[in-house]
């Protein structure tokens, strides 16, 4: 059973220097208050260090940015899962361009996530990559094409066949995973034709933390979801 609603706006804060401090809480109320008025699924993903102030603030779904393949107890410095279902973490990414794992890792973490329960979204960088992924049913795959990430130019008019052919990989292998992309995504229309291309929501970061006013480009791109 799914523990999150479709089409879905995943912001990933990164560790961009506009959301250290209480910033990211301020954010993520943001966000809060738009996914009260609109209905749209609006889940954050704030750095590690301030996830437990985070998900104690609000009551939308707030997502780890990593989660390790670790034992529990003695692994300094790493983040294991059960850890984030100990303080009400839903979810997490996994595999992002940014922190990539092997595959063998990815596969472990989904069986854990599955057994407690947690969101598993997992980040994948091409097509051979959605597919190998995809026969291992996390909750959800997102694409992104790491040339166009932070770049401004969306992947939903740069290179929409890698949308459309990462959902019909993941539709032949199964109908249990959910497709959403990312990389570039900056406006209402680019969200807007990744939903006609078959994606489920997006997965964004530079395109709202650094744009002049959160609130508005985050209503901006909640916009095509709404009647969806």
């Amino acid at each position: 059973m799914k523990k999150y609603k479709t089409p879905t706006l995943v912001i990933n804060l990164k560790n961009y220097d506009e959301i250290y401090s209480n910033y990211s809480i301020d954010i993520s109320k943001i966000s809060e208050s738009i996914a009260n008025e609109t209905s749209v699924e609006i889940i954050v993903c704030p750095p590690n260090p301030v996830l437990y102030k985070v998900i104690d603030s609000v009551n939308i779904p707030i997502y780890a940015q990593h989660v390790d393949d670790a034992k529990i107890g003695s692994s300094t410095g790493s983040i294991v899962p059960e850890l984030l279902k100990s303080i009400n973490c839903p979810g997490s990414l996994i595999n992002h361009s940014e922190k990539r794992i092997p595959l063998e890792e990815i596969e472990k973490l989904i069986m854990r996530f599955r057994d407690l329960e947690l969101t598993s979204l997992v980040c994948a960088q091409s097509i051979d990559e959605v597919e190998s992924i995809a026969k291992l049913k996390p909750d959800i795959i997102a694409i992104e094409p790491p040339e166009l990430i932070g770049s401004g130019r969306a992947v939903s008019k740069v290179n929409p066949k890698i949308i459309s052919d990462s959902v019909d990989t993941v539709k032949s292998i199964t109908s249990e995973v959910d497709v959403l992309c990312g990389a570039g995504i900056m406006t209402g229309e680019d969200v807007s034709i990744a939903l006609e291309l078959g994606s489920k929501g997006i997965l964004i970061a530079s395109g709202i933390i650094k744009s002049n006013n959160w609130k508005n480009k985050i209503i901006e791109l909640s916009e095509p979801m709404i009647s969806k």
